[in-house]
């Protein structure tokens, strides 16, 4: 009983310590049941300072952390601004572009079907769609040009989920050709034509690498998300919706922002000289005033800190939450295991949709053997550590996000609260 009631001390000292401000840090005692990990809400302080010194010192316009531990919420915090020109703060509600986070659901909703028995990940990608059964790779040729090979096996539903199936987002020797068929990029919202019309063009494209050979990323989870319709029958946005959007709660995820939710969506900035300044147009408008046709897979969705939090919770779970069950355990224990076999970041390797942390020591900054995690183009990111109990996530809307080093200060400080 001695940890926790040290706990609750902390927690009722650092209410009284951290209360009013532009964000508001949560903590709350620990249940006798999770007497397990413990993080001091005092030394949790020095995070929501980092990250108001980064507003005040124009680096980040606003971000939302949420961190849960063993499923309480320790910490919460929104700093800043959603919209800095017009004055409107940053709530812990406001709604983020999550970018490639969205590929944690994709890859979720392909396990699903593996579970329903609709599909194996050892599955060729051709068998499902018809123009990737034969595919080709460029190879880079000595005069800077390139030949045009077949490629050596089919890819897999694997390779998709791993991004060793060769396919960028249309750079590579063969760039020229992805220009010229007009896909590259990972931005969908714009595109008055839905993602399996882009998907069945790029089959006749040359790759950028063998299947199986490099990590090469791109738009492998679009194209599971153009499975996941062929095999379920409805578009993503239903499947999504009907299996783990609407019975997770996450009731502000959505590929496009309901019209009564424009005002918290986030202004998206761009780092340059003398602090951030609005973005170009690019990105700002179409998910509220696009065509509302493409459900990208790999970048579409929008969601919240909590939203997304919930989500992770489910995966830490071993995919079970509030005593849904969403995955079986082992699905999980594939998704968050190391399949590569190549070359990656150094400690790390790649399950199915996550970057795996395998060794500290080699990673070279705090966290666990066994964290997964991933993170966005606006700057987003996000970890669960199953041996600390925790889920973090960091919302913000930084695109190019230049020299700054939130990210590395963010786990450091999150780690040295850790009792």
């Amino acid at each position: 009983m001695r940890a926790i009631n040290r706990f609750v001390v902390q927690a009722v000292l650092a209410a009284a310590l951290l209360a009013g401000g532009a964000g508001t840090v949560m903590a709350q005692a620990a249940p006798a049941a999770a007497e397990a990990h413990a993080i001091s809400p005092e030394r949790l302080g020095r995070l929501k300072q980092a990250i108001q010194d980064y507003v005040d010192q124009g680096r980040l316009a606003g971000a939302v952390v949420q961190i849960r531990q063993d499923g309480r919420e320790v910490f919460s915090v929104a700093a800043g601004w959603r919209d800095k020109e017009a004055k409107s703060p940053m709530q812990t509600d406001t709604i983020f572009r999550i970018a490639s986070q969205s590929k944690a659901l994709t890859s979720v909703a392909i396990m699903m079907l593996s579970e329903d028995g609709k599909l194996l990940l050892s599955d060729p990608v051709g068998k499902y769609l018809p123009e990737w059964t034969k595919t080709t790779v460029a190879v880079t040729t000595a005069d800077g040009g390139y030949s045009v090979a077949p490629a050596k096996r089919p890819i897999t539903i694997r390779d998709l989920l791993t991004h060793t199936s060769g396919i960028s987002y249309g750079w590579g020797p063969g760039e020229k050709a992805w220009k010229d068929a007009g896909i590259t990029g990972w931005y969908f919202a714009d595109r008055n034509e839905p993602v399996s019309a882009v998907v069945a063009r790029m089959g006749s494209l040359p790759m950028a690498a063998q299947p199986g050979e490099q990590f090469v990323y791109g738009y492998s989870t679009d194209i599971l998300g153009v499975i996941v319709e062929k095999v379920s029958g409805k578009t993503l946005d239903a499947f999504l919706s009907e299996r783990l959007i609407r019975p997770l709660g996450m009731k502000d995820t959505s590929f496009y922002l309901p019209r009564d939710k424009a005002g918290r969506l986030a202004t998206v900035y761009a780092a340059g000289e003398g602090g951030v300044k609005p973005a170009p147009a690019s990105g700002q408008g179409h998910y509220l005033d696009g065509p509302r046709l493409a459900f990208s897979g790999g970048a579409g969705l929008l969601s919240t800190a909590p939203d997304y939090a919930r989500f992770l919770e489910m995966l830490r779970g071993g995919g079970e939450l509030d005593g849904r069950r969403y995955l079986s355990r082992k699905s999980v224990e594939l998704m968050t295991s190391n399949h590569l076999n190549i070359p990656y970041e150094p400690g790390k390797g790649f399950g199915l949709g996550f970057s795996i942390r395998e060794d500290v020591g080699k990673a070279g900054e705090p966290g666990s053997k066994g964290e997964f995690a991933w993170g966005g183009a606006y700057h987003s990111t996000y970890w669960v550590d199953p041996a600390e109990g925790l889920t973090v996530v960091y919302m913000t809307q930084l695109l190019p996000a230049g020299d700054i080093d939130d990210h590395g200060k963010l786990r450091t400080l999150i780690y040295q609260a850790l009792d």
